[in-house]
């Protein structure tokens, strides 16, 4: 029983780290929205623009790239393929971000979500 009450301060400081470690992730997604990443397709037929919360903020097409303006469902493949490549790489910032703050705290898989 006193063996079980010794670990109540373990667990004090645990409940203070998790509290901060929260702080620490919700500011980290605020600064994340805030950036955007870009990403092309197409051999830079299409670049897409997207934020850290995987919006799409941005779309260019050079139609100086397209070899058949009426072959519309290539420039639509294009298009989704430059927009997952612009999530993929904001996604793959963001993960990274969340290994730098989470490093050291010996977390188990899947504690933390992305992870």
């Amino acid at each position: 029983m006193l063996d079980a009450l010794k670990n109540l301060g373990n667990l004090r400081e645990l409940m203070s780290q998790a509290a901060e470690l929260k702080q620490k992730m919700n500011q980290l997604q605020q600064e994340m929205a805030k950036r955007t990443t870009s990403a092309d397709a197409g051999g830079g037929m299409v670049t897409a623009t997207v934020n850290g919360r995987l919006e799409l903020t941005a779309l260019k097409i050079d139609k100086s790239r397209i070899a058949d303006l009426n072959d519309t469902e290539m420039l639509e493949d294009v298009i989704v393929s430059a927009v997952r490549a612009a999530q993929a790489k904001i996604a793959a910032e963001m993960q990274g971000e969340m290994q730098k703050l989470t490093a050291g705290l010996n977390l188990p898989p899947g504690v933390l979500p992305g992870m």
